[in-house]
């Protein structure tokens, strides 16, 4: 900067000739009198002392002269700046000058485009406002219309004396769209004490006037200065502190008559404990953005609370499952509590587990009944898919194979063994439902039955039950039982069963009859029992399903104590009305003989379509919903009664993750196991083929 100045100066001497030249006239004539050695250095003229013209010699005269004609030669910017720079230096540098001065121009120009083109490519861009920015806002007094959505803010103005813990969560839990802003700001404990002193001094005054007075007692002045008291001695003692807190909360609705009820709502429920509230009529606007996650309270309406009664606010609540019995079910995924619970506590033991394939319903169930059986309850399960092998296997159970190949027999026509002491009537009941419970066996063997050939079929059991010799009499109800060959004996000579007898040929002495035409020779007597019917026919499967479930039964009523029936795959069996309704039967009565019924699907469709699938879930108290599919998540969230979040819970989650519901309560669960547990009821493949290493 300095350099252009001194080269600015240069040139506008340049520009100024008629001075400079009077100038250096002047200095000429001194020149030509002077005798300095030296009169130029470096651009600053210097002079000697004069001395006498007239000593001078002729010869010094003329060196002179020629001095400074070579001077004037020089030119007049030498004169002037010494012969340091010369006129071919000067326009040299003249030049770079400009040179820098039309690069650095460019050089702005260049920023300046670029700053064009930024300007320009940013305008171009949607900014984070323009993102979440609604495309249309309508504030009226009552409330806001943004889009398509109805706003309202309501504020607590008042609280009661006393407040529960807690007491938030109804309004939480509520199945609607919400906003809460919660605005608290400490108060200074000196100036709080000053004014309770002021506060409490007035308040005895005026319980003083109106006892001189002779007035009656003022409950509410009493208990006034008891509150008082109480909080002076607690801020003075540092147990408490005071706090000033503001509530509000924003509602969002699709109409505004959806928005006027959810108000009511919220009104009467808060009401209902005291805590009053009021709409922010004229201050909508300020009530939405102090709602907003910005920190700002444009409403500013606040209420007293000491630490305590602050304390009950606290809005990030939780369901616990958590008890000192029963077994461990997994992880609360909102706190990483243990859900620990026992499903016989509650009002029966049944449950329901619905989840999608490869979602973890097996590996759940498994668990469960291994952590049961440690617990000396009784297992029982029907294996469609031949999972529990291993797990069988392992835990020393007796695993029963029911196929044509196996020579493992359950005879339907037995009857349940009955205690000692049964009374003709006892034997007669015994009798009769069992008779009731073959019919709907033989509605899935032989098909649907019209009325006259349920008589025949009737008709038929009670013949063959007597042939043997059993009757009523319970003494009777021993010994051998009626095989499928006898009750098709009894048809053949019936000139108008014909048809059934044909229909029921294949059962005695045709492709099936190796099944249900021999004497029972399993027991229960193991408290862990698998009964596998992968290896039947799929149309056999309902009907071994059936078959099973019967004997089950009867043994279950013989001799009560703490038993889990588990039925895998249960969908199968709501195909048909008859199984389906057995189930149900089984359902209601299990809790009187300490039973729980285990049923789980990854149907949920066809489970939940049968009149008895929808009334099999609402006899059971324990529900476990692991991951969903699309095509099944509306049927769980209509029947479950989910919220929107929970139905996006139960798409998102992983294996083994999902909604535990145990009575009223619901919590998110993950599913977890030690190592030891996870290796014996995995249903991986790969850790599924070598169960042997484990039973060492």
């Amino acid at each position: 900067m300095v350099d252009q100045d001194k080269n600015k100066k240069i040139i506008d001497n340049i520009s100024a000739p008629r001075d400079a030249y009077a100038s250096i006239e002047k200095e000429v004539e001194l020149i030509k009198n002077s005798d300095s050695s030296k009169t130029v250095k470096e651009g600053v003229a210097s002079f000697g002392v004069a001395k006498p013209i007239n000593t001078k010699t002729d010869t010094d005269k003329k060196e002179i002269e020629k001095k400074v004609e070579t001077k004037e030669k020089k030119g007049v910017l030498s004169s002037l700046f010494g012969s340091g720079i010369s006129k071919e230096e000067l326009d040299k540098r003249k030049k770079e000058l400009e040179k820098k001065k039309e690069e650095e121009r460019k050089k702005q120009e260049a920023i300046k485009r670029e700053e064009e083109a930024r300007r320009t490519y940013e305008k171009g861009l949607a900014s984070i406002r323009d993102l979440i920015a609604p495309s249309s806002v309508q504030i009226t007094p009552n409330y806001i219309v943004i889009n398509d959505l109805y706003v309202r803010t309501l504020f607590v103005f008042n609280y009661p004396r006393y407040i529960f813990p807690n007491w938030l969560s109804p309004l939480i839990n509520m199945d609607e769209t919400m906003d809460i802003g919660m605005f608290i700001y400490p108060k200074d404990n000196r100036g709080v004490l000053d004014s309770l002193r002021k506060r409490s001094g007035q308040v005895e005054a005026a319980l003083a006037v109106e006892a001189q007075k002779g007035l009656v007692r003022n409950p509410e002045l009493e208990t006034a200065l008891q509150d008082i008291e109480e909080l002076r001695d607690k801020l003075s003692r540092g147990e408490e502190k005071l706090f000033q807190f503001s509530l509000y909360f924003t509602f969002y609705a699709k109409s505004l008559d959806a928005l006027d009820l959810i108000t009511k709502k919220v009104e009467s429920m808060l009401g209902g404990i005291l805590v009053y509230t009021k709409r922010a009529g004229f201050q909508m606007s300020e009530g939405f953005r102090s709602t907003l996650p910005l920190g700002s309270d444009l409403i500013d309406i606040e209420r007293n609370m000491n630490t305590g009664s602050l304390s009950t606010t606290f809005p990030f609540t939780s369901m616990d499952l958590t008890s000192s019995e029963g077994i461990m079910y997994g992880i609360n995924r909102h706190n990483n509590g243990l859900i620990i619970f026992d499903r016989f506590k509650l009002e029966n033991a049944n449950s329901v587990v619905f989840a999608k394939s490869g979602a973890g319903k097996s590996y759940a169930v498994k668990l469960e009944a291994l952590r049961y059986m440690m617990l000396g309850t009784d297992i029982i399960i029907i294996d469609p898919e031949n999972e529990y092998k291993n797990l069988c296997k392992i835990v020393g159970g007796s695993y029963i194979n029911i196929s044509l190949s196996s020579t493992d027999r359950i005879n339907p026509f037995d009857l349940p063994p009955l205690a000692e002491g049964a009374t003709i009537d006892d034997g007669e009941d015994n009798l009769r439902s069992t008779i009731i419970t073959i019919k709907g066996l033989m509605v899935l063997l032989l098909g649907r039955l019209d009325p006259e050939e349920d008589a025949i079929i009737e008709k038929a059991l009670i013949e063959a039950y007597s042939e043997k010799g059993i009757t009523s009499d319970p003494a009777t109800q021993k010994g051998d039982f009626p095989l499928m060959s006898d009750v098709h004996n009894i048809l053949i000579k019936n000139p108008s069963a014909v048809s059934l007898a044909k229909r029921m040929e294949k059962y005695v002495s045709g492709t099936f009859s190796g099944i249900y035409n021999k004497s029972t020779n399993v027991d229960l007597n193991n408290n862990f029992i698998v009964f596998n019917i992968r290896d039947l026919e799929a149309s056999l499967r309902p009907i071994a399903m059936y078959t099973v479930l019967d004997f089950i039964w009867s043994r279950v009523r013989y001799q009560q104590k703490r038993r889990l029936l588990i039925v895998d795959e249960a969908w199968l069996m709501m195909e048909y009305d008859d199984a389906a309704k057995f189930i149900f039967s089984i359902a209601k009565r299990a809790r009187k003989y300490q039973l729980g019924l285990t049923t789980i699907t990854q149907d949920v469709e066809d489970f939940l379509s049968s009149k008895y699938g929808r009334a099999i879930v609402t006899n059971s108290s324990l529900q476990l919903l692991l991951k969903q599919s699309t095509a099944s998540i509306d049927s769980i969230a209509k029947t479950f009664n989910l919220t929107q979040g929970e139905k996006s819970l139960l798409l998102e989650s992983g294996v083994g993750e999902g909604l535990f519901f145990a009575g009223l309560n619901h919590v998110a669960i993950k599913i977890i196991a030690s190592y030891t547990e996870d290796q014996i009821v995995t249903t991986s493949p790969k850790q599924t083929q070598e169960p042997a290493s484990l039973e060492e």
